[in-house]
């Protein structure tokens, strides 16, 4: 079958599949868009060949021209971000990251400019873009030349563990150079010159200044996540201080809550509205008491990386992949608390089970020299990283009550409280604990979540899919049949079981029902 460049053909999901599906739709005149390439490439008159890549957030298009040059096409979904605003902060984040390497090469090297500077992170040349469908093309897009190398997925499992500690080092010595860059604030990165009008921006020099934040979890445009609704405020910054963000993260929780006449059906341990506002007031006051803390503060210094570090967006060279050529797909970088960052591990730096061509021995030297580069060249990463988790997880998970339910985020507060002197924080905890007899409800509704969190993970693992579902079309009719039986097979289990342990969370029909990650729809 010929190419498809406007409908989504690179998966099907067990959960909202159309929904999935429909949200990566993009409507735009393809034929626009080979002109366009044509016009980038001089002495070029057609494309002789276009590959087309799909992601989550993007369809990516590799166009090879009658003449041998090779350039990329990128086109956000819908789901990526706020029009305009998210490929107009990837430019700028691009553009700053350049002009902040260009400063310290001229600093370092008398007489040097921006193709000189050595020390530069190797980001491929933008050529044109597009923030609005007013134009030939009709939609948002980026043109830029194609990565030199090969992607490093291609080539990790053939490299020694040699080469891959060494591939690991050359990352980290290029990421430091924006990593150690200092803000003034937490938010997304904007250009002087670009026309978007914000009320409130900081500064960072006579060309650039932090906006408001363009990442999907300030804003409502992925259709299978909880919507924001008009009656709430929406707080995405940018914000000066600790204090602010936080009113950030606990007012977009709040605007995903739901009027009363617009619950969803949900698990029984889910919550009404009034459970979530009421337990995101407790939220608010608890990480603001925390956000006092010394070590919170000094963990929380405004910081910007790559917002997906894994082996797909670098690219090395083909015949020394300790050589890194590229590092792509910067769209929604942002500044934010460095223990934002603390507990996002690379997959070049994790363990991945049964991977053919790693070994146990691999992984352990690769999550070694991960951390040894975050200790030496990253240390505004290092400092969350060496703490206390519990530190940070009231923060990682306040926003999103209504996406995981109460219980989950009451669990936190529970958890942060009984902590609270042993984790050295000042005063005592705000937040007032149930009483036993609330508490004996509350674990017996956590096991459920516990469960649900582990019935996901084990279904994922064995259907081979990702934790949301997601399938490649040729394993989709296997995958299909498979999800059908193992559901069949764990409701007999569970109705056969006629003597549950008193602490079993899953004693009939309807708590499985409650639980299953995927649409039972498709097990009928």
């Amino acid at each position: 079958p010929g190419l498809d460049p406007y409908t989504y053909t690179s998966g099907r999901w067990l959960r909202s599949d159309e929904t999935q599906r429909s949200a990566r739709h993009i409507t735009f005149d393809f034929e626009a868009l080979c002109r366009r390439v044509i016009e980038l490439c001089p002495g070029a008159a057609s494309v002789s060949n276009c590959e087309k890549k799909e992601g989550g957030f993007n369809r990516v298009f590799i166009f090879t021209t009658d003449n041998g040059q090779r350039l990329v096409a990128r086109l956000p979904f819908t789901l990526a971000g706020p029009p305009r605003m998210t490929t107009q902060s990837e430019i700028a984040t691009i553009r700053y990251g350049k002009s902040i390497i260009s400063r310290m090469a001229l600093w370092l090297i008398p007489g040097s400019d921006v193709v000189q500077a050595k020390t530069s992170i190797p980001i491929p040349r933008i050529l044109d873009w597009c923030d609005n469908s007013s134009t030939s093309i009709r939609t948002e897009y980026i043109i830029m030349e194609h990565a030199d190398g090969i992607q490093l997925q291609q080539i990790w499992p053939k490299m020694s563990g040699d080469q891959k500690i060494r591939c690991i080092n050359a990352i980290y010595q290029k990421m430091k150079e924006i990593a150690n860059v200092e803000f003034p604030a937490y938010g997304s990165l904007y250009h002087t010159n670009m026309d978007l009008i914000f009320t409130t921006k900081v500064p960072l020099d006579q060309d650039f200044y932090i906006g408001p934040h363009c990442g999907g979890l300030y804003w409502d445009y992925n259709p299978t996540r909880p919507r924001c609704h008009q009656n709430s405020r929406l707080n995405r910054g940018p914000w000066s201080s600790l204090l602010e963000y936080c009113d950030g993260l606990i007012d977009v929780g709040i605007a995903k809550v739901p009027h009363n006449t617009e619950l969803q059906h949900g698990p029984r341990y889910h919550g009404s509205p009034s459970d979530h506002l009421s337990l995101l007031d407790s939220g608010r006051a608890v990480i603001k008491k925390m956000s006092e803390d010394v070590r919170v503060l000094t963990a929380a210094t405004p910081m910007l990386l790559h917002p997906d570090l894994n082996k797909r967006n670098i690219f090395v060279m083909e015949n020394d992949p300790t050589v890194v050529t590229g590092i792509i797909d910067w769209q929604s970088a942002s500044a934010e608390p460095a223990f934002w960052y603390a507990d996002d591990i690379p997959d070049f730096a994790r363990s991945i089970p049964d991977k053919p061509g790693r070994t146990d021995r691999d992984d352990e030297l690769c999550g070694k020299a991960f951390s040894a580069c975050v200790q030496f060249l990253i240390p505004r990463l290092a400092f969350p990283m060496s703490l206390d988790d519990s530190l940070f997880r009231p923060f990682r998970y306040c926003y999103r009550t209504w996406k995981d339910g109460a219980v989950a985020f009451l669990h936190e507060l529970i958890e942060t409280s009984q902590q609270w002197a042993e984790l050295g924080l000042p005063g005592s905890c705000p937040f007032t604990m149930p009483t036993p007899e609330e508490l004996v409800v509350h674990q017996k509704y956590y096991q459920k979540v516990v469960a649900a969190q582990e019935l996901r993970r084990d279904l994922s693992r064995l259907l081979d899919t990702t934790s949301d579902g997601w399938i490649p079309p040729e394993a989709w009719e296997a995958t299909f049949l498979a999800h059908k039986e193992m559901f069949a097979n764990m409701l007999e289990a569970v109705l056969t079981n006629e003597n549950p342990d008193d602490d079993e969370p899953i004693r009939d029909e309807l708590d499985l029902r409650e639980i299953w990650p995927f649409d039972l729809d498709l097990v009928r």
